[in-house]
């Protein structure tokens, strides 16, 4: 059988690892588990190690070279995880962490990023020159693909827009209204995402949901 490709799409809500054959691109297997709310940074990299063993164990091949989706990218500049809603990555050399963790190479990018690339090359965009994409999940991100390549610009967060000033609505003059993590004020990822959409419900007297 012919090397399968493995990926990790790490999210603020959950992690999810799937591996595709790289013939046909046919999913091999998928598994989805919650984010750790609990032991931080290293307990993040302690469940993906152990959805990786798993994978590789059902696969019956061990060491694959691995692609990690994030919601944040690494700066240019510093190598380090910047701007990602799962705020435990920020400042963490995340590739360099995984690879010494796993023994192998890592390849980290924006999720957003890898949306875009996936419509490009055989996706609702297929055909198209420039994608654009856009993810509304525990924070909002979007990202642009070139001739079916990632385009992340000179800083890295091309396309982005979850941060953002957020229009203020007449009917929420005088309400108070949420702050984003980024210290930016109310930015786009305070309204539409997720967790978002549900404290506005809540706001206008809808019931509690646990949305993450």
């Amino acid at each position: 059988m012919s090397t399968p490709l493995l990926g990790v799409d790490l999210g603020g809500s959950k992690i999810e690892i799937a591996a595709l054959a790289p013939d046909d691109g046919r999913f091999l297997l998928r598994e989805r588990i919650a984010t750790p709310r609990a032991g931080g940074y290293d307990a993040v990299l302690a469940a993906m190690r152990e959805l990786i063993a798993r994978a590789e164990a059902t696969l019956g091949v061990q060491g694959l070279p691995l692609g990690v989706g994030i919601p944040g990218c690494l700066s240019p500049a510093s190598g380090v995880v910047k701007g990602a809603n799962t705020t435990l990555l920020n400042g963490r050399a995340l590739d360099r962490d995984l690879a010494r963790l796993l023994q192998r190479p890592v390849r980290i990018e924006n999720d957003a990023n890898c949306l875009a690339v996936s419509e490009a090359v055989d996706g609702a965009g297929r055909g198209a020159r420039i994608v654009f994409a856009a993810i509304l999940g525990t924070g909002v991100g979007a990202g642009i693909a070139i001739d079916g390549r990632a385009w992340a610009g000179p800083n890295g967060i091309a396309g982005e827009w979850g941060h953002n000033p957020a229009p203020r609505l007449a009917e929420d003059r005088g309400v108070p209204m949420p702050h984003c993590w980024c210290g930016r004020g109310r930015c786009v990822e305070t309204v539409l995402s997720g967790p978002g959409f549900a404290a506005d419900h809540l706001r206008h007297g809808g019931a509690n949901l646990d949305v993450r």
